[in-house]
């Protein structure tokens, strides 16, 4: 046993290892037909973006090998440790980042640039897995819910400062692990409350929805002092006044920074999001762009190389997040389904042999990976055909960058070295 502990490679889930490897090659062949043209399409040239992702791509192995190699006793005894450290590669970019497109999201190492926020999903990962699995942790009391919500949130409010609103939101899927590991679904129910009052204050404006939001809570509030009389005044009048003060605070705020706080662009996008502006040349033009590109590609494709939209550069920056719409032209529904589906077999997989994990640790890590891969896939995907705004988050293994490809490689050989050593490492 001990021998098999000294084989980095023993007891490997080389279905996951085969996935991993369809996803990264697909990923770069659709960035190489994003990326190149008739008078430049040499495959190892490295001054363009297509050469700089294959040059990424490679150094994934070693990244790999360097994961594999630490025991998974380390990422549970050092995940507190990592963790920090994620935090403080966060906080330095405030005085040493360098600034792109807005953002301090960077460190510059002269010709190469490295975000850090995407590897801080991995170490918050190992974070949560070590709180949630400690077993004098109760993750029924409300003390030990907010350790939770202060290791989730605090790298996503650093990471919105940034600004960078689209990694900020990623935290959010670690819901789904909070509520696996026990988190009353109420707290998801009031997200998703929070969430549709967000969105019908913007849509219809903050004095109707406080308005309607008022008269329809009065009539529930008639209808529990019918129901259970003078009673349930006396007992619950200083939560019913509570309700209407924070309902109050909440839409006149929400209506307020809409209006007044909000960059212009970000409003914009909601706006043309929700049908309140048409604006294919200018804020809507990338979305619009996108969403002509996948539907030319119909059925099956135009084919490797022949995606004329593409070709066009018709969507900025496609080689980044909006690296599916290449996809959609060049092959079509059909090859957009297979993208689909190997994400989903990739989940499935992660989910399936997280559930058979004997250690708690490997489990939540399990969960979390999954939650991160799950959200990129959906919000990216929705973003490009429209479905949701543009937040700026990119498609796991497919969209163009070495920080990002880095990230999720991490986060998902950590699990790889975890699951190997479920059998005898714990």
């Amino acid at each position: 046993m001990r021998q098999e502990q000294n084989n980095i490679f023993a007891n490997i889930d080389w279905f996951m290892v085969f996935l991993f490897l369809i996803l990264i090659s697909f990923g770069w062949v659709n960035i190489y037909a994003a990326s190149t043209s008739e008078e430049h399409r040499s495959l190892f040239d490295f001054t363009t973006k297509y050469g700089k992702q294959l040059l990424w791509i490679m150094l994934c192995f070693p990244l790999s090998i360097i994961i594999l190699f630490f025991n998974s006793k380390f990422y549970e005894q050092y995940a507190s440790l990592l963790y920090l450290l994620s935090l403080l590669s966060l906080f330095l970019l405030f005085p040493f980042g360098k600034e792109i497109n807005g953002a301090k999201s960077w460190f510059n190492f002269g010709a190469m640039s490295l975000q850090p926020s995407e590897f801080v999903k991995a170490f918050t990962a190992l974070a949560i897995a070590k709180l949630l699995s400690d077993r004098q942790y109760n993750f029924k009391l409300i003390k030990n819910q907010i350790k939770a919500f202060i290791i989730v949130f605090f790298p996503a409010f650093l990471v919105f400062l940034q600004p960078d609103a689209g990694s900020a939101l990623i935290y959010v899927s670690f819901f789904f692990v909070l509520h696996r590991e026990g988190l009353t679904l109420n707290y998801i129910i009031l997200g998703v409350f929070i969430i549709t009052l967000f969105i019908t204050t913007i849509y219809f404006g903050f004095k109707i929805v406080l308005l309607y939001s008022f008269i329809l809570l009065t009539l529930l509030t008639i209808y529990f002092i019918y129901k259970g009389g003078v009673r349930f005044l006396r007992f619950n009048w200083l939560k019913i006044i509570g309700i209407y003060f924070l309902l109050g605070i909440f839409i006149s705020g929400t209506g307020f920074i809409y209006e007044n706080t909000l960059p212009s662009h970000q409003k914009d996008r909601f706006d043309i999001l929700l049908g309140k502006k048409i604006d294919h040349k200018g804020i809507g033009y990338n979305s619009y762009q996108s969403e002509l590109t996948i539907s030319s590609g119909g059925f099956t494709g135009k084919g490797f190389l022949n995606g004329d939209l593409t070709q066009g550069d018709f969507v900025p920056e496609q080689h980044t997040d909006y690296i599916f719409s290449t996809v959609g032209e060049e092959w079509g529904f059909l090859g957009s389904s297979f993208v689909i589906l190997l994400f989903m077999a990739l989940l499935y997989r992660i989910i399936y042999q997280a559930e058979k994990h004997p250690n708690k640790f490997g489990r939540i890590y399990g969960y979390s990976l999954a939650s991160i891969l799950f959200f990129h896939v959906i919000v990216n995907i929705g973003m490009v055909i429209g479905l949701l705004p543009t937040v700026g988050i990119p498609l796991p293994f497919f969209s163009y960058g070495g920080s990002s490809l880095w990230g999720f490689t991490t986060l998902l050989f950590i699990f790889i070295r975890l699951d190997a050593h479920k059998n005898y490492d714990f």
